[in-house]
């Protein structure tokens, strides 16, 4: 599920962050602690063999592998490569969740421009609507795992209600290659033009506004499938991950604690544990992690989106509003400031310092 803490930065406050560092759910901590341990593992067993087991010539020799491996370690452009990959999977990542299919505005415009308080009325709008949230199961099917282990097969999605037994067969009987998500926007786009030679959609206009609304909602979902089919060049990825990798297995080697005795340069101290390098590793893997974790969020991380979910609200608030909804209005009444000239709705005694003059602009005190 999603982790949210909105509300905890609402106000910017004197270690305003300090609570978020505890959390572990959706954490650095959770994503990096395997490979973290894995790192002090071997960092401190390569130190225990050049402490413990070489000899003198042996040891001369290490300390030489050391230095070079130091040196030449920090030519390897890990932050340039990995910040620009991380801007460049967060870009996505956001992109993705900016397409997401939301059926609100079909919703508004079936309810409004489908007319018929009787049974077939009725039926039609939630059809139509219903034809909406298959097409966005067939997509969410696709590229969410969590999803499609939800739904594993058409007939799960038959038994879920959003297909009928017919429909099913008319929708295996249409061989393609392809995938068939587009499927039932035909027939939403062949019902809504029904719909209008019948009159229950009493202008052409109004068909079609819903016809142009239908496609923007079909454009989000073959954007997901595009991104889905489309990721970020394999070869950028492998660069990066052995970009990191590679540095931090030099830096097994290359950060190690040398004989302060031998007077080699950088080489004054023997602290034993290598405190910056493991935080650098810390914040290298962690950037490397938060790409992994991003790069495809339709999986089951902790902050990846939550799509089951969203076929559950998109149905329940979707089917109200073109059904229960459907011209049920609220009685009319003069509302509060029906005789005031300059409405002021009210303060609370805790919200009373945020009750300020209007702004009237920045040259009217001169």
């Amino acid at each position: 599920m999603t982790v949210t803490y909105s509300s905890k930065v609402a106000n910017a406050t004197f270690f305003g962050f300090h609570r978020l560092l505890l959390k572990w759910r959706g954490s650095i901590y959770k994503l990096l602690y395997r490979e973290f341990i894995a790192f002090a593992i071997l960092y401190t067993a390569i130190s225990m063999m050049y402490r413990l087991l070489l000899t003198g010539a042996q040891k001369r020799y290490f300390e030489k592998l050391s230095i070079y491996c130091d040196r030449y370690a920090e030519q390897i452009p890990v932050t340039f490569v990995l910040g620009f990959y991380v801007t460049l999977v967060v870009n996505r990542w956001w992109n993705q969740f900016v397409n997401l299919p939301w059926p609100d505005r079909l919703m508004f415009l079936i309810s409004s421009s489908v007319h018929g308080r009787d049974e077939y009325g009725r039926l039609l709008r939630r059809t139509l609507m219903r034809y909406v949230n298959l097409t966005s199961l067939l997509i969410f099917r696709s590229v969410s795992t969590a999803v499609f282990k939800r739904f594993p097969t058409i007939d799960h999605v038959v038994e879920a209600g959003f297909m009928t037994a017919d429909e099913r067969k008319l929708f295996d009987n249409l061989k393609s290659p392809h995938l068939k998500y587009w499927v039932p926007f035909i027939w939403f786009g062949n019902l809504a033009s029904k719909a209008r030679k019948e009159g229950r959609i009493r202008d052409s206009v109004d068909l079609q506004s819903l016809m142009t609304e239908m496609n923007r909602y079909r454009s989000w979902c073959s954007l997901l499938f595009g991104y889905d089919w489309v990721g970020i060049p394999l070869v950028y990825t492998q660069v990066v991950t052995l970009a990191v990798y590679t540095f931090f297995f030099a830096c097994l080697i290359g950060r190690q604690f040398l004989d302060p005795t031998k007077g080699y340069a950088g080489h004054d101290l023997d602290l034993y544990i290598p405190i910056f390098t493991l935080l650098q590793f810390f914040f290298y893997a962690g950037w490397l992690k938060v790409a992994e974790q991003l790069i495809n969020p339709f999986g089951e991380d902790d902050d990846d989106f939550e799509t089951n979910w969203c076929i559950d609200r998109n149905l329940q608030v979707s089917l109200l509003a073109v059904d229960e909804m459907h011209m049920r209005l609220p009685k009319m009444k003069k509302d509060i400031y029906w005789d005031d000239s300059a409405a002021q709705p009210p303060y609370t005694l805790a919200a009373a310092d945020y009750c300020i003059p209007s702004f009237l602009g920045s040259t009217i005190h001169m």
